[in-house]
């Protein structure tokens, strides 16, 4: 009779356990590792992104605290906010200007140009500059998003983690550069679940789906929101008040709402792309004028900040105080119609910033206008102002972006009203119906056609 031994035994397990996951290894390598690295791109992304949100509110906070605290004056208070203001813009521009020029704007068309393999990804560069750059310019009090520069941050993050891993296969680096843009908004918003949609609707003709794919980016988000959350809560990005269903007759008027904002948010684009060729031709590719006009706008907003804190920053934390403190419609609608004016200028102007913030608090504002209409032409409803407004932040992303299921769903996630998902589905429904209609081009589809033709134009004009 053979005996054997305890410690074979336990030889025998651990043999037969390291077989039976070197065998599952090797037949589903590429989908294990690519999931592996996913969640190392979503840790990544997360911190990273959470970071520079956490560095945006900081400097924002301080700067204001110590003009308040120590400033008296008015006429120093304004000249101190103007300088401060315009050294951070300066620092903003010059960055992309000298080291990185692909992390002007958003730099969503970049990320969907690579992923393409028509732009370049020079990730030691862009992250540091967008993190940077984009401290400066949001910092100055610009409106500005800091999602845009989220998403590029997130997706050179993934083409970092490629290229340390020395992944080869154009699938899997492709894969892994959507992964890190989901990863990116989905810090950036708390929304991981708009952050998944972002990249499978209006990444869909760069983004090439497979099952292995989407699991790659719904762990990247998942991931990421993961890290926001532990740093900075679970509470939702806007704090709004949690509406009811709206009654069944209103929903009319939230189709009305949308047919508004397709209308809008053509005009809107085209502002965007006729504001971009202005500055263009006023740079004329040169660096000293690009930082005069930047730290110029940068100074302003410094003053701006002071005196008229509407017009200044992304927006995000205005929207309650545009939907609860009870403002005319008349001061609405001069707030709407000058930061659209605003957000087209700091947009066009170049500066490493997104437009995802000023677009939802543009839908608010003109959401909010509609909404008081409404209410007193049809006061018998009972139907509240800032359910429009909550309905005009889906319809504008949508009407612009054309994206319109990542709309509803970043709304819904950022307000938590999903009471509100049937309101907000008709309205965009109707924003990008009407949109279509009148012709109009998703944006970042436009941006990405508009570099592809310059790049052609810088090609044929050398020598």
């Amino acid at each position: 009779m053979k005996i054997v031994s305890k410690s074979s035994k336990k030889r025998a397990v651990f043999y037969k356990s390291s077989v039976f996951f070197d065998k599952l290894w090797s037949r589903d390598k590429t989908p294990v590792s690519v999931l592996l690295l996913a969640v190392v791109i979503g840790l990544l992304a997360g911190i990273v992104v959470t970071f520079f949100e956490l560095a945006i509110h900081s400097l924002s906070q301080t700067r204001t605290e110590w003009l308040d605290s120590n400033i008296t004056s008015m006429i120093p208070l304004g000249l101190l906010a103007f300088l401060i203001s315009a050294g951070l813009a300066l620092i903003g521009y010059w960055l992309v200007h000298r080291f990185a020029p692909e992390a002007a704007g958003s730099g969503i068309p970049e990320v969907e140009g690579a992923m393409e393999g028509i732009r370049p990804t020079r990730w030691w560069r862009v992250i540091p500059v967008k993190f940077f750059g984009g401290l400066g310019a949001l910092g100055s009090g610009m409106i500005l998003g800091r999602e845009g520069p989220s998403v590029q941050i997130g997706a050179n993050i993934g083409r970092m983690v490629t290229d340390t891993f020395r992944i080869h296969d154009r699938n899997t680096n492709q894969t892994l550069l959507a992964s890190g843009a989901a990863a990116g908004l989905a810090a950036a918003f708390n929304a991981p679940l708009a952050a998944i949609m972002f990249v499978v609707e209006e990444m869909r003709p760069q983004f090439r789906y497979t099952l292995i794919s989407i699991k790659a980016v719904i762990i990247a988000a998942i991931i990421a929101d993961i890290v926001f959350r532990y740093i900075n809560g679970q509470d939702a990005v806007i704090v709004l008040p949690q509406y009811e269903t709206p009654p069944l007759i209103s929903l009319w008027f939230f189709l009305a709402l949308g047919c508004c904002f397709g209308v809008f948010g053509v005009i809107f684009n085209f502002l965007i792309m006729r504001f971009q060729d202005y500055f263009q031709r006023l740079y004329q590719n040169s660096q000293k004028r690009v930082l005069i006009v930047g730290s110029t706008l940068g100074g302003i907003f410094g003053l701006l900040l002071v005196y008229a804190p509407e017009l200044t920053h992304g927006g995000i934390n205005l929207v309650p105080d545009f939907v609860t403190l009870n403002y005319s419609i008349s001061a609405l609608l001069f707030i709407f119609m000058a930061r659209t004016l605003l957000t087209v200028i700091c947009f066009g102007s170049g500066a490493p910033g997104g437009i995802f913030a000023p677009m939802l608090a543009l839908g608010t504002l003109l959401g909010t206008v509609f909404g008081l209409m409404i209410a007193n032409l049809y006061p018998d409803i009972g139907i509240e102002p800032g359910m429009f407004a909550i309905a005009g932040m889906g319809a504008l992303f949508a009407a612009t972006v054309r994206a319109p299921i990542t709309g509803i769903l970043l709304v819904i996630e950022m307000t938590n009203n999903y009471y509100l998902i049937l309101p907000l589905i008709i309205t965009t429904l109707g924003a990008t119906l009407f949109a279509q209609l009148l012709g109009g081009q998703p944006i970042y589809t436009e941006l990405l056609r508009r570099k592809v033709r310059q790049q052609k134009l810088q090609v044929e004009q050398q020598p």
